[in-house]
């Protein structure tokens, strides 16, 4: 009997046919949500009706510096279809959009260009605001705030620390070190600082705590830490956040407080991703469909259904990277020892993370090596990423790349010949295993 299955690839998708002795357990898909039809009345709606907050029309006034902060290219965030309603709202309490200054929450990303930023707010709104630029590492553009009682120094970008009323525009979707993002997520690691962000990654270099997409938010001292550090700000923080279907379309809009909104829209998000699996699986298929801009997002398909694989398994991941390699530390230089001596050194290096001199790699990076010897140990990891040029194969030997998609399943038919458990995740870019308790 004829088991094929399908990942989608761009415009295209990749097709695959699995051995008729294995057992296909799941073609884990994300939940049937239908996008709302008119995102601007559902964004009105949200506003007319905030969550655990007064309404923006209440919080904003005539003379305030705003500062509107927005999530980069890299999130699927409909910014575009939420501003309207936000600026009419600002109007109606009467503060001028002259007010607002626009603050990309780049973290350690890349820098937009101004035409990036005004092409995802939308035609003609950038005309009538200011905007800057975040720089992670800039100190003459930042402000320090404190220590969080995790030791994180709490350094945020001038312009939002400053601000009267700060807004933020962002989405929430299954996260692999924050349980989601939204909520206080775009301000840190958004527009914190290098130092600030790398702590509160590093904070998750735990062995129960390294892999927790869509996991409870009281258990992610992560999550907890970044609220904390938002908390510290003067201003009051109103969030707008998105939750997309798997098609990126809009399903609901939350608006309101930073922490209330973000947990009922964090709800709406583990409904839709959240994958109920009957037991482990000898081999997980995944692919990055939504997070398809470059390596670093696409890994993500990796990293949210590891937990799907049984111990010793093996894991096909199939990332489309559009861009490339994006702003990835781990792929910046090759590390001294191969893939067999790091494997064996694994078990030494994780407990040392913290302390190890990172050269050529981000103090945020920190996280991923972690998260990378963790899933190296875990299991045989095959990745399809045809983007990626082979002197970067070379400085990531967690993972074997592949030159095709039926070259990994041929190497895992090697493995398992007669009998395996299979799971699917076709977009695994955003989806995740419920494990059986």
């Amino acid at each position: 009997m004829s088991q094929k299955i399908s990942f989608p690839w761009g415009s295209k998708s990749i097709d695959l046919e699995l051995p008729e002795t294995w057992t296909l357990m799941g073609n884990m898909e994300p939940a049937s949500r239908v996008g709302i039809d008119d995102p601007h009345a559902e964004t009105e709606a949200a506003l007319r009706a905030p969550i655990g907050s007064p309404r923006l029309a209440e919080l904003a006034a005539h003379g305030m510096k705003i500062a509107l902060v927005i999530d980069d290219d890299s999130r699927p965030t409909p910014v575009k279809d939420i501003l309207p309603a936000v600026a009419r709202e600002l109007q109606e309490s009467g503060a001028a959009l002259s007010q607002v200054t626009v603050v990309p929450a780049l973290g350690v990303h890349r820098p937009m260009t101004e035409e990036e930023i005004a092409r995802r707010l939308g035609q003609g709104w950038l005309e009538q605001m200011n905007w800057v630029q975040h720089d992670c590492d800039d100190p003459e553009k930042l402000v320090y705030l404190g220590d969080t009682s995790r030791g994180t120094p709490v350094w945020f970008n001038k312009t939002v620390a400053e601000a009267d009323l700060i807004i933020s525009i962002g989405c929430i979707e299954p996260h692999i070190i924050a349980s989601f993002g939204g909520g206080y997520k775009n301000l840190l690691p958004g527009v914190a600082a290098r130092q600030s962000i790398a702590h509160n990654h590093a904070i998750n270099c735990q062995p129960e705590t390294f892999n927790m997409v869509g996991q409870p938010i009281e258990n992610n001292p992560m999550r907890l830490d970044l609220e904390e550090a938002g908390g510290m700000l003067k201003a009051p923080v109103f969030v707008i956040n998105a939750v997309l279907n798997s098609a990126m379309q809009v399903v609901r809009i939350v608006a309101g407080d930073p922490i209330q909104a973000h947990r009922e829209g964090a709800r709406t998000s583990a409904e839709i991703f959240g994958c109920p699996l009957p037991r482990l699986a000898d081999v997980v298929i995944t692919a990055s469909r939504p997070m398809d801009q470059d390596l670093r997002q696409g890994v993500k398909a990796l990293a949210n259904t590891i937990r799907a694989l049984k111990p010793g398994g093996v894991m096909i991941t199939l990332i489309r990277a559009e861009e490339g390699v994006g702003v990835f530390g781990l792929a910046n230089r090759k590390l001294p020892v191969g893939k067999t001596m790091l494997r064996l050194l694994a078990p030494l290096l994780l407990p040392r993370i913290g302390k190890l001199n990172l050269k050529g790699m981000g103090e945020e990076d920190r996280f991923f090596l972690y998260f990378a010897l963790q899933a190296m140990l875990h299991g045989k990891l095959l990745l399809y990423a045809p983007t990626i040029p082979a002197e970067i194969h070379e400085r990531m030997p967690f993972v074997e790349f592949v030159g095709s998609p039926q070259e990994a399943l041929q190497m895992a038919m090697k493995k398992y010949p007669a009998k395996a458990d299979v799971v699917v995740f076709p977009y695994g870019g955003s989806s995740y295993p419920i494990l059986p308790e």
